[in-house]
């Protein structure tokens, strides 16, 4: 039922949210704006991380989460008064988390439209990523 809930508030805060989308760039990572990746290890292991990229999973390989463990994690890197971005592999993973995260707790997000994929075609920096 938990499961339930959570996935009808996720699809309602979409459709009412605030978010910014946008593209990765260059002037996004120069601007110093705090980026969370939300793919999963093995995807991380892939293609590495978006420069200065902090990896905090949402998903896990078979699709299951644990919301309360991804905000406790999330909270020790951001702050609801400053804007930060997520990203994933295309964007559509972030595009409902994001949402969630505006609407539901309050959080200025940017969703990273066309994510790591986009990001890589356009030669962004990217740095391994080291498993703790």
């Amino acid at each position: 039922m938990k499961s339930v809930f959570l996935i009808f508030t996720l699809c309602c805060a979409t459709l009412f949210a605030e978010v910014r989308h946008e593209y990765p760039t260059q002037a996004l990572l120069d601007s110093g704006t705090l980026i969370i990746d939300i793919r999963t290890p093995s995807e991380w292991e892939k293609t590495g991380l978006l420069k200065g990229a902090i990896p905090i999973m949402f998903y896990d390989e078979r699709g299951r989460y644990d919301i309360d463990a991804f905000l406790k994690t999330l909270l020790v890197h951001v702050s609801k008064e400053k804007p930060f971005a997520l990203i994933c592999h295309t964007g559509s993973r972030t595009r409902t988390i994001s949402a969630y995260l505006d609407k539901e707790l309050g959080y200025k997000v940017i969703n990273l439209q066309g994510g790591m994929i986009y990001a890589i075609s356009k030669g962004l920096p990217t740095q391994a990523y080291k498993a703790p």
